[in-house]
């Protein structure tokens, strides 16, 4: 009777650890990529016309999302960029144009490839 109960306080633990991983899964961890696209407002215009001047707040964000690769290329690939009128081919742009130098050179995105 101890082990069945035992048993099953493990198996509880184990379900609430399994959907914690699942819940963070995810390109972004426990947010999604739509949420975090909404944190790259500044970027707006840079990232609908290559010309566009790229603000300080516009780097700081993108920096800041771009410490995972796979969480910026969702974001700049998702349905709230998408919406909002951003180019993918001109926003995987925006960390060159910041100047940031850790960022991923050569990353897969979709059918872009960070320069």
């Amino acid at each position: 009777m101890k082990f069945i109960g035992c048993f099953l306080v493990f198996l509880a633990v184990l379900g609430i650890a399994l959907l914690n991983v699942a819940v963070g899964a995810g390109e972004c961890g426990r947010s999604s990529p739509d949420r975090e696209a909404w944190k790259l407002a500044p970027c707006a215009m840079a990232a609908q016309d290559s010309n566009a001047p790229v603000s300080s707040s516009c780097c700081q964000q993108v920096k800041k999302i771009g410490q995972n690769p796979r969480c910026l290329c969702a974001v700049m690939l998702s349905n709230t960029a998408k919406s909002s009128g951003i180019k993918p081919e001109i926003a995987i742009t925006i960390p060159k144009r910041c100047n940031i130098a850790d960022r991923p050179v050569g990353y897969q995105c979709g059918e872009y490839t960070l320069p």
